[in-house]
């Protein structure tokens, strides 16, 4: 029994031929998410090596050739990326069309069209053009503003990726904090490679040092002709293909690397392939944040960390949606789409690519709606769906900022109808036409915040349990709301601006109040901070003082834990200390167990159950006042 993943790719060609002329009694399983068909089936090859189903013949009958029923000649079962959306196992598109060129009139023969072009497209003002808009786009298009999420990282890339043997070197992983995801760029050449690469080089030197995006590229042969689809299976971890010129580049390309993340690779062959597992790793803890590519990583990598694939070449059909696909993992509530940003119009290619994948109205699922749709509202073939206009002005007439909202169904009605808003907000953030069409204001977003958290509290401190769904007809979008989240930098820029006008301007005491009310996780430090901002004097160092303050009432609430408690200390500070590096308190295990004090084996029954459900309470509660705003450790 052979089995074939991603067979669209491996199964065209002498070692397809070899299998089935060497084995006498086999089967051959493949699986593909974009099955090669008639339609797009390569133009090279072998003539009787054109399709999925020719290279894996009639289940029934052998091969396709001597098959008598026709409907034999299909896949044992299909499972479409319609399907796969549907039911919620990766997420649909966006796709955004951005014009980056007009071409010149009356131009009537389709070769010198094309030269044209492909000389317009590699043009240093519209190469340039797309590095400006990367840039300027790049935190809003993968979400680096949104609230931090906690995923577990390998930390010995360098060792797992240039071993020798892997299965000798212990793969090392932790828990990091990460805001927002990372990127592909998908470009025609290695001469647009090198050009991009360049480019972003050259503007970045305009930014400061730690505002500067990670960059990194990697391909390893050069293509004559374009493929059938667009993307040349490249993944061969090799750069025999290259020329001179090319390998020089793409040696310079990986000092920049080196230096960046303290490697030491080349492309010599050996030290290629550990390059590109090494920027496979990276890719997948998010180190990277946009990797220029030609084929590469564009079909069979996953990475859950990475929303966004920036095109700037013509792909087709199963390479489209192969493509496409890398952006669609599922990772959290935040990322809800696959950004797709494409310096060509691949509209109509996209549209041909999901009618054959998926159906002809697989439009409407694979992909998300227009902005204006979003905004203003549309109809899905069979109810009018309201949108951000007019929910934000039902909002705002049937809930004023500071009326109070009475009674129950009046509160469901908010949440309903504040939850409906926070869930379209999560996606016009991502449009470039929705700045300046908010409506709400910074601080009128910050009320309702306020009073959404509020009621979040006291519908959930009527249940018992921590469950998000409090309610039988009502959910709460908590993540949501710290998608937008408020943190200690912002606060602390406030708190510079209060202390700059010699502690009299008493209308930043009003915004820092907000914003804290407004944020899930500042509320439980709201006494922490009005503390220091009233120990402030016209001559404190804002940055300096709060790490100082921070730092001795880190230890100072600790310690009265412990003597309140009588944990032993020195355990008690080391498993705090692995909480906040781990981004959680971990009750199970004996981690826990060995900071309590010993209990008699005459105490009463249940005693120590108590013990631990409130040292645990207090722990907790203790760890959420001080992550987020803490680096130091406790001695």
């Amino acid at each position: 029994v052979f089995i074939f993943d991603e067979c669209h790719r491996s199964q065209f060609g002498d070692m397809h031929e070899s299998i089935t002329a060497t084995f006498k009694k086999y089967f051959l399983f493949g699986f593909t998410g974009t099955p090669i068909f008639a339609i797009n089936s390569n133009s090279r090859g072998k003539a009787h090596l054109k399709t999925t189903v020719q290279a894996f013949g009639c289940f029934k009958h052998g091969d396709v050739a001597n098959c008598p029923e026709e409907k034999h000649q299909t896949a044992i079962h299909t499972y479409t990326i319609v399907d796969a959306i549907a039911d919620k196992n990766v997420l649909p598109f966006r796709v955004d069309y951005i014009s980056t060129m007009r071409e010149k009139e009356n131009i009537n023969d389709e070769k010198v069209r094309d030269i044209d072009r492909e000389k317009a497209l590699m043009a240093p003002q519209r190469i340039q053009n797309n590095v400006e808009y990367i840039l300027k786009h790049f935190s809003q298009k993968t979400s680096r503003n949104s609230k931090p999420y906690m995923m577990t990282a390998l930390s010995n890339v360098f060792e797992v990726a240039s071993a020798k043997d892997r299965t000798k070197i212990e793969e090392v992983k932790e828990k990091i904090r990460l805001s927002g995801f990372n990127s592909i760029f998908a470009v025609t050449s290695i001469e647009a490679a090198k050009l991009y690469y360049l480019e972003f080089k050259k503007q970045q030197k305009e930014i400061p040092e730690l505002a500067r995006l990670k960059v990194a590229t990697i391909f390893s042969f050069g293509q004559n002709d374009d493929e059938d689809d667009g993307v040349e299976d490249e993944n061969s971890e090799s750069t025999e293909g290259l020329n001179a010129s090319d390998r020089d580049f793409l040696d310079y390309a990986i000092l920049d690397y080196n230096v960046n993340f303290k490697t030491n690779y080349d492309t010599s062959p050996e030290k290629f392939q550990n390059y590109y597992k090494d920027v496979s790793l990276r890719m997948k803890n998010r180190e990277i944040d946009l990797l220029i590519v030609v084929n590469m990583f564009l079909t069979g990598f996953d990475a859950t960390t990475l929303n966004t694939l920036w095109v700037d070449k013509n792909l087709r059909m199963h390479g489209l949606l192969q493509a496409f696909s890398r952006t669609n993992r599922i990772l959290n509530s935040i990322k809800t789409f696959g950004n797709i940003v494409c310096f060509r119009n691949l509209e109509k290619a996209t549209n041909a690519c999901l009618a054959l994948f998926g159906n002809k109205e697989a439009g409407g699922i694979v992909l998300l709606k227009t902005f204006q749709e979003y905004y203003r509202g549309f109809h899905d073939g069979t109810k009018d769906i309201t949108g951000y206009y007019d929910l934000v002005h039902q909002l705002l007439e049937k809930f004023p900022i500071g009326q109070l909202i009475i009674g129950e169904e009046n509160k469901k009605a908010f949440i309903r109808l504040y939850s409906a808003i926070l869930k379209l907000l999560n996606i016009l953030r991502s449009f470039d036409e929705f700045e300046g069409n908010e409506i709400l204001s910074e601080r009128e977003f910050q009320d309702y915040h306020s009073m959404y958290i509020e009621l979040y509290n006291e519908f959930r401190n009527n249940l018992s349990g921590d469950s998000e769904n409090v309610n039988d007809d009502i959910v709460f979008e908590m993540e949501l709301i710290k998608s937008v989240e408020i943190n200690i930098d912002y606060i602390l820029m406030l708190i510079r601006k209060y202390k700059d006008s010699n502690l009299t301007d008493k209308e930043v005491i009003v915004s820092i109040s907000k914003a804290i009310d407004s944020s899930v996780d500042l509320r439980n430090k709201k006494e922490l901070i009005e503390k220091f901002v009233a120990s402030l004097t016209p001559s404190s160092d804002v940055e300096d003082e709060w790490n100082q303050y921070v730092k001795e009432q880190k230890i100072a609430e600790l310690e009265k834990i412990i003597t309140e408690e009588n944990l032993k200390p020195e355990e008690t500070k080391t498993f705090i200390n692995n909480s906040f590096k781990n981004g959680e308190i971990q009750s199970a295990g004996t981690a826990f167990a060995s900071i309590l004090p010993p209990v008699s084996r005459f105490s009463p029954t249940g005693e120590r159950t108590i013990k631990k459900e409130t040292v645990l309470e207090k722990l907790k509660k203790y760890f959420d006042r001080f992550f987020d705003i803490s680096t130091s450790e406790l001695n």
